[in-house]
């Protein structure tokens, strides 16, 4: 094989594994949390007009529907302070509470990355109202919109967790078909040379 086929054969390797890889990269990327309200470690002295969580990038819900996507505010006496509704807006969730007793709190929230993947995590935050807050009365279970029945969200470090999805099969199936495209066009090369 000539310096110049050898080249050509490494060169259009290159492109081959380079353009695969470009094309599965993105469908890889699970969403990861760009800021929230509270941020990890803040001191409230106010109520924010809402709880929320923002990623880098849109979140996959299907015809509207929010299953999977969850929103709880903890306190440290163990009760949950979220009115429940939650709702997704572009790469951001949210959720209304009224906190009680000052103290240390949770915000454990669980999203569906645009990949479909579940990822989820938690902001920790301290509350310091004044002391003409009055400090609103918690329940035993996370509530749900207009209820208090129990919707338990992971709770942790942020995850991500979910079976192979598109994304894996076509980086997994574009890996494999580059090297075998590889390996073909060497093939030609080399035996082409050889008839020459």
């Amino acid at each position: 094989m000539t310096i110049t086929a050898t080249r050509a054969a490494a060169f259009g390797a290159l492109v081959v594994v380079a353009s695969v890889l470009g094309f599965a990269a993105p469908a890889q990327a699970h969403n990861y949390l760009v800021s929230s309200t509270p941020s990890e470690g803040q001191t409230l002295t106010e109520l924010p007009t809402e709880f929320s969580v923002t990623t880098n990038g849109p979140l996959l819900t299907i015809e509207g529907s929010i299953t999977g996507f969850g929103l709880e505010i903890k306190g440290a006496d163990g009760l949950y302070y979220g009115d429940g509704c939650v709702t997704v807006l572009g790469a951001s969730i949210s959720e209304k509470a009224a906190l009680g007793p000052a103290g240390d709190y949770t915000m454990v929230w669980q999203l569906i990355s645009e990949d479909g993947h579940t990822v989820s995590g938690e902001v920790n935050f301290s509350w310091a109202p004044d002391a003409t807050f009055q400090p609103s009365e918690g329940t035993s279970a996370p509530a749900t919109c207009g209820n208090s029945t129990a919707v338990p969200v992971a709770s942790g470090p942020e995850t991500t967790h979910g079976n192979a999805d598109l994304g894996d099969v076509l980086w997994i199936g574009g890996t494999i078909g580059a090297l075998l495209l590889v390996g073909f066009v060497t093939f030609l090369i080399v035996t082409r040379k050889k008839k020459a």
